[in-house]
């Protein structure tokens, strides 16, 4: 029987102090990310900082592939909703541009100046957003926070448009977050400013998700405990509400370098992400 036991929850949920050099991120995205801008703007297949909204965050990047996108790429970083913008991710989007997606990636505005459900709903309009620039299916991906973000527009509440929903096809959500009630053990709560109700209310493990839409909790074999429980929950419960679901624990990966997947257009990530089914039948022991 295992048996898990958290004394320390801010511990539980720190990464970058349990990964060896963790505390250089976010430095080494920096400069592949400004080195993809540059040679997409070159090439003129970038159009930066297009506005979806009012604030000076509510802005987001668009990457475009050679000739018509096959349909729209999302990605939404993290950060624990209090940190960081779209600039870090840049070379993230070269896997689905090399595939031929068009890739959008969106900032937002940081807790505390809003609260988690203003959040969510800035990417909303971010994703609605771009889905009028590009043509064709949608897939979403997001890390961590952001994987609680891309996860929360499947759900039955989702602040997308009909139009954005009937389009979405596959959700991604790497190491996400899809519980919110152990926050309010964490002195993250300080700046995130969640109650038992508000952490209820946003949590996508505890709705329903919308039909039709397939979802892959993706995360990394050597993370924490809680990142682990976090994916297999999320699977676990939307498999049960007739979900298309799959959960994978990627090997000897953690927390930061689980997403580098997404720069390689062969990578397992984008594989599952752009073709999961064909994706699924290379693997055994997953849910779907």
């Amino acid at each position: 029987m295992l048996v898990h036991e958290v004394a320390d929850w801010d511990d539980a949920y720190e990464n970058g102090g349990n990964i060896p050099g963790g505390d250089a991120y976010p430095g080494p995205w920096v400069a592949p990310a400004e080195a993809y801008r540059t040679r997409m703007q070159a090439s003129d297949r970038a159009r930066l900082d297009i506005p979806y909204g009012e604030g000076e965050r509510n802005r987001y990047d668009l990457f475009l592939p050679e000739g018509t996108p096959r349909g729209l790429f999302v990605f939404v970083h993290g950060g624990y909703w209090m940190a960081l913008d779209k600039t870090y991710w840049s070379h993230l989007a070269a896997g689905a541009v090399a595939r031929g997606w068009a890739v959008a990636m969106p900032s937002y505005d940081l807790c505390p100046d809003v609260t988690i459900a203003q959040i969510t709903a800035q990417i909303g309009a971010a994703i609605d957003h771009a889905a009028g620039e590009v043509d064709g299916p949608i897939v979403l991906s997001g890390h961590s926070a952001g994987g609680h973000l891309v996860s929360a527009m499947m759900c039955e509440d989702s602040p997308l448009s009909a139009a954005t929903r009937e389009r979405l096809k596959h959700v991604v959500s790497i190491s996400g977050l899809h519980d919110l009630r152990p926050m309010l053990r964490t002195t993250r709560n300080d700046t995130l400013r969640l109650d038992m109700d508000s952490a209820e209310a946003n949590s996508p493990a505890l709705k329903r998700p919308l039909p039709g839409v397939r979802l892959t909790a993706w995360v990394g074999g050597g993370e924490r405990h809680e990142f682990l429980r976090q994916a297999a929950l999320l699977a676990n419960i939307w498999h049960g509400l007739g979900a298309p679901t799959v959960e994978v624990a990627e090997p000897d990966r953690h927390h930061f370098n689980v997403i580098d997947g997404l720069a390689d257009p062969d990578s397992p990530l984008m594989q599952a992400a752009l073709d999961p089914v064909e994706a699924g039948r290379d693997r055994k022991g997953l849910a779907s």
